[in-house]
């Protein structure tokens, strides 16, 4: 009974020196460029269409603290939206800044045309995770475009 009277009292003294202590000051905000630093994609409204059939889609990118590859990947849907179609792959950059992506590529099983599409950029880390390396996604954008004759 003895220990237990004097672990609450312990206890209870440690509690009112803790709610006696004066606060701690708050963290410092942080500078305002650091918040402005979001990961970010973006697909330009106009994608190009050359006569071999190759399509190259275009945007802007921003990531930060990549520790693997980093990659921003394109895709595009023209008259079934649930059927999208791989336009190559840019090599990123995860230094905080804004950099310019340029995709082309050739979808292999369809030919599309000049007029709407629906493109996906994705920016996308490969991880190392012990021995195989994991997808992680820094930023995704969809958007409707338009492509045209080149």
């Amino acid at each position: 009974m003895r220990v237990r009277s004097a672990a609450l009292t312990a206890t209870a003294g440690a509690a009112l020196l803790l709610l006696a202590a004066p606060a701690a000051p708050a963290a410092p905000a942080a500078p305002d460029d650091a918040r402005l630093v979001a990961e970010s994609v973006t697909v330009d409204p106009v994608g190009r269409i050359a006569a071999d059939g190759s399509v190259t889609l275009s945007g802007t990118y921003r990531c930060t603290g990549g520790s693997g590859p980093v990659f921003v990947s394109s895709t595009v849907s023209q008259s079934d939206p649930s059927v999208r179609y791989g336009v190559g792959g840019t090599r990123a950059v995860c230094d905080g800044l804004e950099h310019r992506w340029v995709n082309t590529g050739t979808p292999d099983t369809v030919v599309l045309k000049p007029g709407a599409a629906r493109v996906e950029a994705t920016v996308m880390e490969l991880r190392p995770m012990g021995i195989v390396p994991l997808p992680s996604f820094h930023a995704r954008q969809a958007q409707d475009v338009t492509l045209t004759a080149s």
